[in-house]
């Protein structure tokens, strides 16, 4: 046969009448794995289609036919009789090797087994958080599109990830959390596969069901595991808080607090100077709106106040490690809330402030709240929390405790 008959032919068995048939075919011996047994329909066939399939069958076909039939071996001794070669060698010259789904199906469930055994051996999977997180890529089909790319390491490099985070102390920036544990400076840039099943885990891991789709969000997200995707970003509110040592930052919020003014730190400032707050007792907020109004109503008489803003950031973390005073501790009302609280508790020794079940009850009367969300959290401080809250189903903002807390930092101001 030469060339220009070749490509006569393959540019005939391209055409109109040749190519929803054999692309049928292609899928159907794929799926199949190879199997010349049945039959291929075409639905609303054109009238190409209908001449070449009574080409096939030998067997007149009206032009009102809605559907078409033709048995796979019938096709296949056609295409020898006329281009010289069979179905699978036809299809094999025109696009290339028939893929075997089957065996391909058999590698993907042993891999994607394999991959979740691996994930299932970690130490971490004692967590409830990290159970959840690996039961869900199974379940959602994220497993699956990872093994079909090529990208089954991507679990385990997510866990080195999440095991180099649990119980680190001091910050790490996001690149070199990447260098360290996958030898990539950018592996865990915004977006890429690595970061977004990070993320998965830490959002779990904090009681919320769903990765924030912001940058702010996922970057408190980030911080909130002591990972700083920016330290200059990375910010904590204060009040009133002032240190003894001589560097810059300190003598800044030293000028603050003589003036009353609220002031923000950077991770980077803090990270840069021996901020130390020199205090007794210092007292920790949620809201922006309570250190406002403690700086507007108490000014130099308010007690020092630090404000977490929500989930502490690693700034915020940072200065709370070097206090030296006792903290006392206040959140919101709600599940985030309370899992914010029982980690202060266990990390800085804090004393819950304004937290009780009795707290939560008075705060109930001002009729200002919202339904709970998310996954219930335990009060080991006032058991009696959790319940009256799940029971309630209501959730409280800080600012709702407004008169009463900031009568407590009036009292404290002026011991």
């Amino acid at each position: 046969m030469t060339a220009d008959t070749a490509a006569g032919r393959a540019a005939e068995l391209r055409g109109e009448g040749w190519q929803r048939l054999l692309a049928a075919a292609r899928r159907r011996l794929e799926r199949t794995g190879g199997n010349l047994d049945g039959t291929l329909t075409l639905q609303s066939p054109s009238e190409a289609e209908r001449r070449v399939i009574i080409g096939i069958t030998g067997g007149y076909r009206p032009g009102t036919a809605k559907r078409l039939t033709v048995h796979i071996d019938d096709l296949d001794q056609a295409l020898r009789t006329s281009y010289g070669g069979g179905l699978l060698q036809t299809l094999g010259a025109l696009d290339g090797p028939l893929r075997d789904r089957p065996a391909e199906r058999a590698r993907e469930s042993s891999r994607r087994t394999q991959a979740l055994e691996t994930l299932a051996s970690y130490s971490l999977d004692s967590e409830a958080w990290f159970t959840a997180w690996r039961e869900a890529l199974a379940a959602d089909g994220t497993l699956t599109r990872l093994v079909r790319r090529g990208d089954d390491e991507l679990p385990a490099q997510a866990v080195a990830v999440l095991e180099r985070l649990i119980g680190q102390e001091a910050p790490i920036p996001l690149p070199v959390l990447a260098e360290w544990t996958t030898g990539d400076t950018k592996a865990l840039v915004p977006g890429s596969p690595l970061a977004t099943l990070v993320l998965r885990a830490l959002a779990l891991r904090t009681g919320e069901r769903t990765v924030p789709r912001d940058r702010a969000g996922q970057r408190a997200l980030w911080e909130s595991a002591g990972a700083v995707p920016d330290d200059l970003a990375s910010q904590v509110l204060v009040l009133n808080v002032r240190c003894t040592s001589g560097d810059t930052v300190s003598t800044w919020l030293n000028g603050a607090a003589d003036l009353a003014l609220p002031f923000r730190l950077t991770l980077h400032q803090l990270t840069t100077n021996p901020v130390i707050p020199e205090a007794d007792d210092l007292y920790v907020c949620e809201n922006p709106a309570v250190l406002r109004a403690a700086a507007a109503e108490l000014g130099e008489h308010c007690p020092p106040l630090i404000c977490t803003e929500g989930i502490p950031s690693a700034a915020c973390r940072t200065l709370l490690s070097r206090a030296t005073g006792r903290l006392h501790w206040r959140a919101d009302f709600d599940w985030t809330g309370l899992r914010v609280t029982t980690s202060a508790l266990t990390t800085y020794g804090a004393a819950p402030w304004r937290m009780s079940a009795d707290d939560y009850t008075s705060a109930l009367a001002a009729r200002q709240s919202t339904h709970l969300t998310g996954p219930e959290a335990p009060s080991p401080w006032d058991p009696a929390l959790t319940p009256l809250m799940a029971d309630e189903n209501r959730a409280i903002m800080e600012e709702r405790l407004l008169p009463a807390l900031l009568s407590d930092l009036r009292r404290a101001g002026h011991r």
